[in-house]
């Protein structure tokens, strides 16, 4: 008789694993401010429009954004997270709250960036369908999502080292096209993660300049072996749905 499956860990365990490690690890935790202006480079920000930062974290594309003239809101499950992002960012509208049921009207923003956490939500259709519901009818979403064909992630699950308590989690590239697809957003642009190809941007840095990594690179390692992918996409019109 074979074990039954480990069950997903409920929101209220994976809200306690990033309030722990954001408490133990702070800013630390993520890639630092200078790597996330290249995501507005992505997305062609412009100076005024309202941009969402669905699991914002402790704000740094939020404040790459500010810094750039945008009007920003973020939005995280976790309070840890919440509150150094308020911190960092004084008067800065960031809530705590549910991607899967976000507290804002239809059509507000005109931005909306979901990094590296759309594969740890529960209910990854419910999220997108709120994402979509408060974009604007001309709204771009950026998407950083990781790879389950990847030689990291394909190591990760190998050795047993996935963190299940932060459901930690993978999806092909088709998988990912299909579900944002699915949700009602025509894919646009698709691009490996920026950060592994700004090593010349990081060396620079330590000798004094790059104060905002912008350059978008495509990377020598073929598309498919990406460690993460960014998805940059639109909503879809009648026909294309």
């Amino acid at each position: 008789m074979s074990a039954p499956s480990p069950q997903p860990p409920t929101e209220e365990k994976i809200r306690t694993w990033f309030d722990r490690t954001y408490r133990t690890r702070g800013l630390r935790y993520l890639r630092p401010v200078r790597a996330y202006y290249v995501f507005l480079e992505i997305l062609e920000a412009r100076p005024g429009q309202r941009l969402l930062d669905v699991a914002c974290g402790p704000g740094h594309l939020l404040a790459a954004a500010r810094r750039r003239g945008l009007q920003v809101t973020g939005i995280d499950l976790s309070g840890v997270a919440v509150e150094l992002a308020r911190q960092q960012l004084p008067g800065v509208s960031v809530l705590q709250g549910n991607a899967q049921s976000l507290p804002f009207e239809n059509g507000r923003f005109d931005l909306i960036t979901c990094l590296g956490s759309l594969e740890r939500m529960p209910d990854q259709e419910r999220a997108l369908a709120e994402m979509v519901r408060v974009g604007s009818p001309r709204a771009r979403y950026c998407f950083l999502v990781r790879n389950a064909r990847s030689p990291g992630w394909r190591w990760i699950e190998l050795l047993g080292r996935r963190n299940r308590e932060g459901h930690q989690g993978a999806a092909s590239c088709d998988k990912w096209r299909r579900l944002l697809e699915e949700a009602g957003l025509r894919i646009t642009s698709l691009l490996p993660d920026q950060w592994p190809l700004q090593w010349k941007e990081r060396l620079l840095h330590r000798l004094g300049g790059q104060p905002g990594f912008t350059r978008v690179r495509k990377g020598l390692r073929p598309l498919p072996y990406a460690n993460e992918f960014i998805f940059v996409a639109r909503k879809a019109g009648p026909e294309e749905k």
